[in-house]
């Protein structure tokens, strides 16, 4: 037996989320269908909303909101009290956010979007690799880019690939140390954890 058409479109639609498979994709749209006109108008407008008013940070492709129009800069990047010669690579948004509630770590980000296997596959994470290169031509203050990548098989693995990219620039190139547990996601890990790492980097 096959869902109906547009129950399996929206099925299909869900299941290209991160660490969603057709189970569960399942699950949110028959969720959906249980719910009544007004909450799916929110929905939707909660979706295109987020495409309308979220932008990308020219600097470090942090999603944020611009309370000015044409603001191209994150709030972070903006602020002259963060220190423009640190550079922190994170992979993804949630590690940006896992590092920053420590309000250990006083200078920038670049946030990649995916790890070392994605980004040989993907143009648009080609794309964002391009834009980290041209960032750090530009901007000379930057003298230590600490690799701020998960303690899995993939982050080590970007890790490795960022270092071989980065090289040429001659910047000192430093990792979180140890504490973090192999196989952890920074997402995860608590912030005493996560300040120990920082202020070990090496």
């Amino acid at each position: 037996m096959n869902y109906p058409p547009t129950i399996q479109k929206l099925i299909d639609i869900f299941s290209k989320f991160p660490t969603v498979g057709q189970r569960t994709a399942s699950r949110f749209a028959f969720y959906l269908i249980k719910k009544n006109e007004k909450e799916i108008e929110e929905l939707t407008l909660a979706i295109s909303n987020l495409k309308k008013n979220i932008k990308l940070c020219r600097l470090c492709l942090n999603p944020f909101e611009p309370l000015e129009k044409g603001k191209e800069i994150c709030s972070i990047c903006a602020n002259p009290a963060r220190k423009k010669n640190l550079l922190c690579i994170v992979e993804k948004e949630s590690d940006f956010l896992a590092i920053e509630k420590t309000k250990k770590y006083p200078g920038l980000y670049f946030i990649l979007g995916e790890t070392a296997l994605s980004l040989k596959k993907a143009n648009v994470d080609k794309e964002r690799i391009k834009i980290l290169e041209e960032r750090i031509k530009k901007y000379h203050e930057i003298t230590e880019i600490i690799l701020a990548t998960n303690p899995t098989t993939e982050g080590q693995a970007t890790a490795l690939y960022l270092e071989r990219i980065l090289k040429p620039f001659n910047k000192k190139i430093t990792h979180l140390g140890r504490g973090l547990p192999t196989g952890g996601e920074l997402e995860y890990a608590d912030e005493e954890t996560l300040s120990s790492a920082l202020e070990g980097r090496k």
